[in-house]
């Protein structure tokens, strides 16, 4: 995916708050865990609690090392018992292959059933903002989207071409995931570009966009020394898992969970010249106390915003602090994320 097309990274955020984009994101890896110890399998990996989840919906969870730390972040959707599937980074897929690949032979070496498929035979298209649903509807014969919501699954034709559909994605703007054989994924981008309301948009509007929902990208605000709880997402361990925390690492996630940590991750509002990663966060009398992760200029919202890791003592919404570019020590202020509101579809929708 390019940085951008013709618009520009601020008329494509835009574009996309007020219509819809559309992202090739054929560069994640898309995969499946199948076979009836299919879920145990993957909650040994993972935070979240899938056998809780419905037939068809997902969660955010996490992968985790024997430290806590995060190996990646990933989207997990339950199709059915004995069918996980799952979308990994693409930055993350070699590592993430391994790892999962070393485990599941352990796993079937004990007699266990589960079975890591790689879906290298499908593209991803990722549907995004309020035109989303009214884009994608004329193209279904057999689901109705005012009744399909956040995180629901489908396996169904869209515009006679066999997908999975997720209602998902990585804007904070309602839309939708959609996976499609490499045969027909450019037939399909062409069925929605048809739409005035639609424009294909790059990887810095993406970026942007991310960014203004509050949502971690990995590589900048999540990495494998830093664990969920830090990250501000205790959120994704399943509350059933909680006292066992039989995952890798879970007994440092445990003594977090108990005793608390040193540092979070929090948003900033900031002047001067935007903030970018590993700009330093400072106190008012020159103290280091953390880092930027990812910082940007806002198309939605005309103002630098960022985010980063702060000592814990410092990270309450309206502290003032400093953050440092190219020499320059800015004004920010510690603020409550998302930065923009999220629209996710969780239902009363009228109908187009």
């Amino acid at each position: 995916m390019p940085i951008q097309y013709k618009e520009s990274i601020m008329d494509s955020s835009i574009f996309c708050r007020k219509n819809a984009a559309l992202f090739d994101v054929a560069h994640m890896c898309g995969a499946s865990f199948r076979g009836k110890d299919a879920v145990e399998f993957l909650e040994s990996l993972i935070v979240g609690d899938v056998a809780s989840l419905e037939d068809r919906t997902g969660t955010l969870s996490v992968f985790t090392n024997d430290k806590g730390g995060i190996i990646d972040d990933s989207v997990i959707t339950k199709v059915d018992g004995e069918d996980i599937y799952v979308v990994l980074n693409a930055g993350c897929r070699d590592k993430d292959i391994e790892h999962i690949q070393s485990h599941v032979k352990k796993f079937q070496g004990n007699g266990k059933k589960a079975d890591f498929i790689i879906h290298d035979d499908r593209s991803l298209l990722a549907l995004q903002g309020p035109a989303a649903h009214e884009t994608l509807q004329p193209l279904l014969k057999d689901l109705d989207l005012n009744k399909f919501y956040f995180s629901n699954f489908a396996i169904l034709d869209i515009a006679g071409i066999p997908c999975w559909l997720t209602r998902t994605g990585y804007t904070g703007e309602d839309g939708f995931e959609i996976s499609v054989p490499d045969s027909h994924a450019v037939e399909l981008a062409q069925k929605l570009l048809e739409s005035e309301r639609v424009k294909l948009t790059g990887l810095g509007s993406r970026d942007a966009l991310r960014l203004e929902a509050g949502l971690c990208l990995y590589g900048n605000d999540l990495n494998e020394d830093i664990t969920p709880i830090e990250a501000g997402l205790k959120w994704t361990i399943g509350k059933r898992r909680r006292d066992a925390c039989d995952f890798l690492g879970g007994e440092v996630i445990k003594k977090q969970m108990a005793d608390g940590v040193s540092k979070r991750r929090v948003g900033f509002v900031s002047k001067g010249a935007p903030a970018r990663q590993h700009s330093e966060i400072q106190t008012a009398d020159g103290e280091t106390i953390g880092e930027i992760t990812s910082g940007a200029f806002s198309p939605t919202l005309k103002k630098n915003i960022a985010m980063g890791y702060v000592e814990k003592k410092h990270g309450k919404a309206g502290t003032e602090l400093k953050v440092v570019v190219r020499g320059r020590a800015n004004d920010a202020t510690v603020t409550k994320m998302p930065f923009a509101p999220t629209t996710y579809f969780k239902g009363q929708k009228d109908p187009a």
